[in-house]
């Protein structure tokens, strides 16, 4: 018996010891799955100033006195700006959560040095919001703050240019991460004019919902935007949004969550990953894509081809709008917006050029298109194919990840591979190249789900023609593991809460039934169903009943506990017949108390409790197990106020970085 109660135990801790195992491999694959940042660096060719030089009304500098608004400028244009003799179109950059005013450097830069190539004298003039670097996404009760005094800095910026001849009637917005989402509240407030704000670009905002919700603020401000532009969908047709996501290298915002909820006849909100935008095909972390020369140098071309020439600012028309983001950030082609195009030329075949030599196979797409299911786990691949194009239609399900083995067995110099995977219901498309001859690796995941209308993932394989290659399709366990962590782990404070509050009920219906609760191990195995629960909590709640961390605070606090009563005991029991100390432990402590109280204590019950105490058993079995049964009961219930402290510390940060 003692053999089999051994071995149950030490195959738990086994299962355990391979759940964090698995635990781990996700976590590595979320963190450090996806190499390195490709984006190129924006650097400043002058000395970057921010200028605190635009004053705010007293009654809003009293209203805020954390927050500030500054205008960038760099060497003879930081001068010029001095006095706010200011000509350009106005620009203003809103940080995101614990992000710094002093981000907008790269836009800034970036547009003052194509401004200076330009024979016109079209420029923008950028500002950029100081919102004191507020922890608006762990705690939400800023960000009504911030939105209203955005508020107030677009009323101060248009004030600037009161005395030109042609003044702005609106300011452009580009919002990082919270900012964006922030840039979208602004037409929640009573007293917003529409008409201030056409143009949004947002960067890594979580559009869809916040990244984690530990308060209800947080939720009442999601709540108010979303029902402001579903309910004034018609009203705001003339806004014209992009949100651009960064990728899987984005682990703090997943990009399926930038994605923006609108009307599917509204074209002018519009939603891109930055692996699919054009001349850039890279992703990037939630603080690169602010600096991303390739992302950047698109936002300023945006702006630039927007702003008219007879006026200096950007055009009012929605329709001009739509045309230059989805030249600069979709399609691309060579023509420029509203350039004059020739008849297109359609060709029944591929041709991939290199060196000015075409080479062409004609054949028919439905040839080369294969239709596969995404692979078992534990499966080994597909069959070979060969051709100079395949369409694999794979990818179903939000947690599927496919690893595409592609072997090239051509030993001459040939055109290199290009890949891309395609998603109908998202711009979320991806592109990589693979060098010939090679054994390449292609990960192919989603950032959002498959709507139940939309068509699979399309997987194009452009490969070198007359070159025979080997095609094998299997699950990414890992990557897999790493999509279940994506999806399911900003959630996880609200399982552990459920968990905990599960458990303590179970013990609690356990002292009503029987007078003694359940161990904490018991009751989450009969709290937590895993029936009823769906598989990528699995691993949630393998994580929240490691056996081994619980015996180890099991055996810590009842181990302290009983070395207190004991030495207690032996202080008291030669000078006093109180022997209340130990009954109170107990779960029936009153009414032994009151009956001892009732009766009153004799001299012989004295002696008879100090023989006792120098006896072997120093207490009962029964004391033993109401002290067990009390350890069970406080360190559940203290294991819940911890973890309820623990959700309140975002809010006690932000509190103490705001405190003057």
């Amino acid at each position: 018996m003692l053999f089999f109660h051994s071995f149950v135990l030490l195959a738990g801790y086994a299962f355990y010891g391979f759940a964090i195992g698995l635990l781990l491999v996700g976590l590595r694959d979320l963190l450090f799955g996806f190499g390195e940042n490709r984006c190129s660096m924006t650097y400043m060719f002058e000395y970057p100033e921010y200028r605190v030089s635009i004053t705010l009304p007293r009654r809003v500098a009293r209203q805020y006195p954390s927050y500030g608004l500054y205008v960038y400028g760099e060497g003879a244009y930081a001068q010029e700006s001095r006095g706010l003799k200011l000509t350009g179109a106005p620009v203003l950059f809103l940080p995101g959560n614990a992000g710094s005013y002093k981000q907008a450097r790269s836009l800034g830069s970036v547009a003052l040095r194509k401004a200076e190539n330009l024979d016109r004298r079209i420029h923008m003039n950028v500002f950029t919001i100081d919102f004191n670097e507020e922890l608006v996404a762990l705690y939400g009760g800023s960000l009504r703050r911030q939105t209203q005094f955005l508020y107030e800095s677009i009323k101060a910026i248009l004030r600037l240019y009161k005395d030109r001849p042609d003044p702005p009637t609106g300011v452009a917005l580009v919002g990082h991460s919270m900012g964006g989402v922030v840039a979208r509240a602004l037409f929640t407030l009573a007293r917003f004019n529409p008409r201030l704000v056409s143009l949004i670009i947002t960067q890594a905002s979580p559009h869809q919902a916040p990244v984690l919700s530990l308060d209800p603020y947080i939720q009442e401000f999601y709540s108010r935007v979303r029902h402001r532009w579903a309910t004034s969908a018609e009203d705001l047709r003339n806004v014209t949004v992009l949100s651009v996501g960064g990728g899987y290298l984005d682990f703090q915002v997943r990009s399926g969550l930038t994605a923006l909820s609108c009307p599917i006849d509204d074209l002018n909100k519009m939603s891109v990953v930055a692996t699919a935008v054009p001349r850039s095909w890279v992703s990037t972390d939630h603080i690169s894509i602010v600096w991303c020369k390739e992302l950047v140098l698109a936002t300023v071309r945006v702006f630039f081809d927007l702003i008219e020439p007879e006026t200096g600012q950007v055009s009012q028309s929605p329709e001009k709008r739509m045309s230059v983001l989805n030249y600069h950030f979709f399609r691309h082609p060579v023509l420029k917006p509203g350039g004059a195009q020739d008849d297109p030329v359609t060709f029944s075949g591929l041709c991939l050029c290199a060196h000015f030599v075409v080479e062409c196979e004609l054949q028919r797409e439905e040839s080369l298109t294969v239709s596969v299911q995404v692979p078992h786990v534990l499966s080994f691949g597909e069959p070979t194919k060969r051709s100079i194009l395949v369409y694999i239609l794979l990818l179903r399900l939000t947690f599927d990840a496919v690893c595409v083995c592609l072997i090239l067995l051509c030993y001459t110099d040939r055109l290199p591979s290009v890949y891309r995977l395609r998603v109908p219901w998202f711009h979320e498309d991806s592109f990589d190249i693979a060098s010939i001859p090679s054994v390449s690796e292609i990960y192919s995941m989603l950032h959002s789900s498959r709507p139940d209308n939309a068509t699979s993932a399309l997987l194009q394989l452009h490969t070198a023609p007359n070159c025979q290659y080997k095609v094998s399709i299997r699950t990414s366990f890992p990557k897999v593991l790493g999509q279940i962590l994506r999806f399911c782990g900003p959630v996880l404070p609200v399982y552990s809460a459920v968990v905990l509050l599960l458990m303590i009920r179970t013990q609690l219906s356990s002292i009503k039934r029987s007078g003694h609760p359940v161990g904490i191990q018991e009751g989450m195995s009969k709290s937590l169903q895993l029936h009823k629960l769906e598989v990528p909590i699995l691993l949630l709640l393998l994580l929240l009943r490691l056996v081994l961390i619980q015996d180890l605070f099991s055996f810590f606090f009842r181990q302290c506990s009983i070395l207190t009563i004991h030495y207690s005991i032996n202080s008291l029991a030669h000078n006093t017949c109180d022997f209340k100390i130990v009954l109170f432990l107990s779960n029936q402590a009153p009414q032994k108390v009151s009956q001892k109280s009732e009766n009153g204590f004799r001299a012989s019950d004295c002696h008879s409790m100090v023989k006792e105490c120098n006896g072997s058993p120093l207490l009962s079995e029964s004391v033993l197990q109401d002290v067990r049964d009390d350890l069970q009961l406080h360190f559940s219930l203290s294991t819940l106020l911890t973890f309820t402290m623990m959700l309140s510390v975002p809010s006690l940060i932000h509190w103490k970085h705001n405190l003057r």
